[in-house]
């Protein structure tokens, strides 16, 4: 049976070179959730399936004082992702080969101190595992500091019709919106484990999700 890495590096290996191009038109939110970001110098950020290293480029390009990291379990979407941030010039952006629930600042990256922040950027609804994956993330994650979630929502406001369309577009990529993601977080919120706020993107498009770990 094929491993997590050979199957992302499988559906990967050709998409990489024309990505961003496509998905720059409904990837809707992930500069809102850049900008709104609360990122400090000399912090250190991580992206957890970081793809072509988008969002980590624009990231590393407005604080240049802070360290950037990413991970993805497609060793092909990292080549790439590395050759764009060669060619910007970064030298405040690593990259490293992990599964999502897989993964510590420490042995992963080699830094001593858990993140100060870290994101989701419409990884969260490719990943099976996500909910072991947000427990990963939060256990990497200082305490008072946040972590990010921007992805599909469940589109309830939306046209049926478009809905269909876009749900059945998104199942040949293997992305769905869990369901039981947001329930599962206000859990964490009532376990007193963190603090829960919630934007909807162009009605029930997309979201961005902010939990503030206690």
């Amino acid at each position: 049976m094929a491993s997590a890495f050979e199957k992302m590096d499988k559906m990967y290996r050709h998409q990489r070179y024309f990505y961003d191009l496509t998905r720059k038109y409904y990837l809707l939110g992930r500069d809102k959730l850049i900008n709104e970001m609360k990122v400090g110098e000399n912090e250190h950020v991580l992206e957890v399936g970081c793809g072509t290293g988008r969002n980590l480029r624009l990231l590393g390009k407005k604080h240049p004082g802070v360290m950037f990291y990413g991970l993805d379990a497609s060793a092909a979407m990292l080549a790439t992702a590395q050759s764009k941030i060669d060619s910007a010039n970064l030298r405040n952006v690593s990259l490293k080969t992990a599964l999502a629930d897989d993964y510590g600042y420490r042995e992963t990256f080699g830094i001593e101190n858990p993140f100060d922040s870290i994101y989701f950027s419409y990884s969260i609804s490719m990943i099976p595992a996500w909910k072991e994956s947000i427990q990963t993330a939060l256990k990497n994650l200082k305490s008072g500091r946040s972590l990010y979630i921007v992805d599909f929502y469940d589109q309830r406001d939306l046209p049926k019709p478009f809905r269909k369309i876009l749900c059945g577009w998104l199942k040949q990529f293997h992305v769905k919106y869990p369901a039981e993601l947001i329930p599962y977080l206000r859990r964490l919120e009532g376990d007193d484990i963190g603090e829960l706020s919630m934007t909807s993107i162009y009605k029930s498009y997309s979201f961005i999700a902010k939990f503030r770990k206690a």
